[in-house]
This record gives C-alpha cells, structure tokens and sequence, in this order.
C-alpha cells in the first residue's frame, strides 16, 4: 500500500517548536546530573580529607555527608507528630558537641510514642565518645499553626512541635549550626534512622533526562505518521467509479 507526505504547516509549526525544547529539556538534565555527581564526588572527598572546622569555615550544604566525633549533650528535643508505619511517633534531635568546631543537632531517627500523651519515651544515649556519619540537613519546619507556648520544661527530653535553631543556642554558649541526620541504624545513639534522602541524586537526573528524549522521541513518530496518508485505497475507488461510468 503506498503512502505519501501530506504536508500540514500548523502540525509541523507545533513539532518545530516543541521539539527543540524536549531535547532543550533532556540535555539539561544530563548537565544536572553531572553537575551533581561532580558535587557529591567533592563532598565525599572533603569529608574525608578536611577536619570538621574547616567544613563548616568553607560553608556547608543540605546533603552534605560529614563524619564528626565527639559527644552526645543531655539535651534532647522530641519532635512531636512524626508517624511512621500508621503509628504516632517522634524523632530524637540531640544536642551534640564535637571535639572540634562548632556543635550540631543531631537527628537520631524515630521512636514510637507510648499510648498516653502525658507519657514520653525513654530515650537512651551514649555517654562516651563516639563517631558519626550522617548528612546535614536544615533545621525542621514547624507544621502549619504550629504553637509551641508553654512547652518548655526544666526536664529532658522536652516534646516539641518544632525546633529552631534559637531554642537550642539557649543550651550552649558556642554558634550551633545545622542538623546532622543519621546515615543509618548502626550509628551509636541511633533510633530508627531510615531518612529518606533530601538532596536529588544524579540518578534522578538521568531517569527525567531520559523522559524527556522520549517525549522527542515519541512526538517526531506522531508527526511522521500524522503526516502521512494512505493513497492505494483511493486510487481503487477512483477506478471502481471510472468502471461504474463505462
């Protein structure tokens, strides 16, 4: 069956225009995704190669992986209204001082809550030195209407709705910078430490790259087949009438 071109301006003005910005699109992923695996290759290589004051003095960054060693304080927050698995919870933020540089929050993972409000978990914590690997992340974003009024008590561990930076220098005369996020549940003090990564991976990067140079794909097939019309079905029905005539 033969098939001929049928050219239609509009439909290729649209395919003109949209084509370039799908592979526009797709390209620019790969870049990302190579801008981050270069990224994450530095982090990895910093943390090993510099000392905890001089990360913090070169600047720091929400995924960054860091190791520090040091000290678990008695200052335990309990970040309320954390589910997990359908059960209420909360996340254990201590306070942690390092032997060098300035302290962090360290985000132990997640314990269930007991039945009762007016009951909290028992929370046990190293007292002796100890190494962690975690990533930096900000500070918790408190919910919408979050009030904290009142939560303060002279006992520890204190339920709170959010922790911001300011209640926790009120701990500690030296400058505390971010939250340090446990990498899993074999480091000391760890709870249920399965955080979901905060910072988009190179793969991610690769799988929207690859979505949209299918879409480029995909549209330039349509246009092609669109474009195209069957002819031997209408040479047939012309002879059929020039038969019908005779």
């Amino acid at each position: 069956m033969n098939r001929r071109w049928h050219f239609d301006w509009r439909l290729l003005v649209f395919s003109g225009l949209l084509l370039p910005v799908l592979i526009s699109l797709g390209v620019w992923q790969l870049d990302r995704a190579d801008e981050k695996q270069v990224l994450l290759a530095s982090w990895q290589q910093h943390a090993v190669d510099a000392s905890w004051p001089e990360m913090v003095a070169t600047g720091l960054r929400v995924g960054q992986p860091v190791t520090l060693t040091g000290w678990y304080t008695d200052y335990s927050w309990l970040l309320d209204n954390r589910t997990r698995d359908g059960f209420p919870g909360y996340e254990v933020l201590t306070l942690f001082m390092p032997i060098e540089g300035p302290p962090v929050v360290v985000n132990r993972g997640w314990v269930r809550a007991p039945r009762t409000r007016d009951q909290l978990p028992a929370i046990e914590t190293p007292e002796v030195l100890v190494t962690l690997e975690g990533r930096l992340d900000n500070y918790p974003v408190p919910p919408v209407l979050a009030d904290d009024s009142g939560a303060e008590s002279s006992s520890w561990p204190q339920r709170v709705q959010t922790l911001p930076r300011a209640r926790v220098q009120e701990q500690v005369d030296n400058p505390v910078v971010m939250v340090l996020k446990l990498a899993d549940r074999q480091q000391p003090g760890a709870y249920r430490a399965d955080h979901t990564p905060d910072m988009m991976g190179p793969q991610t990067h690769y799988g929207y790259a690859a979505q949209w140079f299918a879409l480029a794909v995909a549209l330039t097939i349509l246009t092609v087949v669109a474009s195209t019309k069957k002819t031997a079905s209408n040479r047939k029905t012309g002879a059929d009438n020039d038969n019908d005539n005779g």
